[in-house]
């Protein structure tokens, strides 16, 4: 995967450097635009997919060379298939899986800064090309003995970066997600907090442990070990788990029952977190789980966890039930508590707003209203695109005095979206289990 594309030999680390390489993408991408419009004056019927194009390719080739919370941003983005056009999508996909690896002797000097010593002093056996590339950092495959390793390394500069890279992200953001910006400052914090956690390897590795032991339990999940004296702040060694990537395993046609398997093992994994841990794994993309044989799902990374506070979880899954019996007082307390409506609202935009959301939770809330759902109907899907569509070209969300729900709910919502989007790769169907309150 990674070793196909070509290796980068240095990060921009300065705030300077990274500003500037910003600073000539933009450049890049209002060039586009001049382009286009020349080419529309002799051609009224041309539409935007070629600029989409060009704009993703240049947005995507200089985010995947700063790596870090840019690129980030930009994987985070192609998971909201709604909110992206399609060009945007299939680029910053990108992300997940194949983001150009940093060269060999950049690797050798995070080793000698962080062990004293280089991988071959520490194993017998370290792949010099990554074997997988994102956007936080890139992996190897190790050996010693007949022990086999995946060892995360952290890009350079990446931890340092988080604040400022997201300040240059910002217009680039404002543009593609088609938010107001009192919008993404509300949620930019919240995706900071994050992405500085994401960077602590430390903290990583002791979340991984405890969801692990928390999740043992769960039929057909596999977990790897970490190894504290093969890792450090910006390094983590664990488990080399073998198998297939989503897409991949997809492509051998697998069975119903095997696709509905791996579908229960993800339900139950997220069910359980969210609902009894109060803490979550909220980075559900593809390249973050591995299918091995017998149809077990391995869960391969959890830099990115959210714990959930108690009084949004209750608000936002009293939203989801199916029969809504809240008297209108709990209804508007619930509203206020997750930060949907306010005091500055009028009547008419209260009411609005609160048309709006319970319509967005409750079709969120769908997999929930049976006892079984079928992830394969693509209807489902298409309902919540358009809905996405039109709140995002909605004049009332546009003209707001103030951002429309909690922060929490980011990544609650992007978990979620996330979990529903795998399990129609999948096209599994399961049973769909959930606390005894919210049935």
């Amino acid at each position: 995967m990674a070793n196909q594309v070509k290796e980068q030999e240095a990060i921009p680390v300065s705030k300077v450097q990274r500003a500037a390489k910003f600073i000539s993408t933009g450049a890049k991408v209002g060039g586009n635009y001049v382009k286009h419009y020349a080419k529309k004056m002799v051609n009224p019927s041309l539409d935007k997919e070629s600029l989409h194009q060009s704009n993703a390719s240049d947005i995507y080739n200089s985010l995947s060379q700063l790596k870090g919370s840019a690129l980030k941003v930009a994987q985070m983005m192609s998971m909201d298939k709604n909110l992206l056009p399609r060009a945007y999508q299939d680029k910053f996909t990108m992300a997940q899986y194949s983001a150009p690896p940093l060269s060999y002797p950049l690797v050798v000097k995070t080793f000698q800064q962080h062990f004293g010593k280089s991988p071959e002093q520490l194993f017998e056996t370290f792949t010099r090309s990554a074997v997988n590339a994102a956007s936080i950092g890139q992996v190897h495959q190790a050996t010693k003995g007949d022990h086999v390793y995946a060892v995360k390394i952290q890009y350079p500069g990446v931890a340092d970066s988080v604040s400022s890279d997201l300040k240059l992200v910002r217009p680039f953001a404002l543009r593609l997600l088609n938010m107001n910006e009192k919008e993404l400052d509300h949620y930019m914090g919240e995706v900071e907090e994050r992405l500085v956690e994401e960077t602590d390897y430390v903290l990583e590795i002791e979340r991984s442990r405890e969801i692990s032991e928390a999740c043992a339990h769960i039929p057909n999940l596999n977990f790897p070990k970490y190894y504290d004296e093969l890792s450090s702040e910006r390094i983590i060694t664990m488990d080399w788990i073998k198998g297939l990537h989503i897409k991949e395993w997809m492509d051998t046609h697998p069975s119903q029952t095997s696709r509905n398997q791996i579908g229960q093992a993800l339900w139950d994994f997220y069910h359980h977190q969210v609902h009894n841990l109060m803490q979550v794994h909220a980075d559900p993309h593809p390249g973050n789980f591995i299918i091995q044989e017998n149809d077990v799902l391995g869960i391969i990374d959890f830099g990115c966890v959210k714990v959930i506070p108690e009084d949004f979880y209750h608000g936002y899954f009293s939203l989801i039930k199916r029969e809504l019996l809240i008297n209108e007082e709990e209804l508007n307390q619930i509203f206020y508590t997750l930060e949907f409506i306010s005091d500055k609202d009028s009547e008419v935009e209260q009411a609005y707003f609160k048309g709006v959301f319970k319509e967005m939770i409750s079709l969120l809330g769908k997999p929930f209203h049976v006892d079984r759902f079928d992830f394969a109907d693509d209807g489902f899907f298409e309902q919540i695109f358009q809905l996405g569509d039109r709140i995002s070209n909605d004049k009332m969300f546009k003209k707001s005095r103030q951002a429309r729900g909690s922060r929490h709910g980011l990544y609650i919502n992007r978990t979620y979206f996330g979990l529903y989007n795998l399990l129609n790769q999948l096209q599994a169907e399961i049973d769909t289990t959930k606390p005894d309150w919210l049935k």
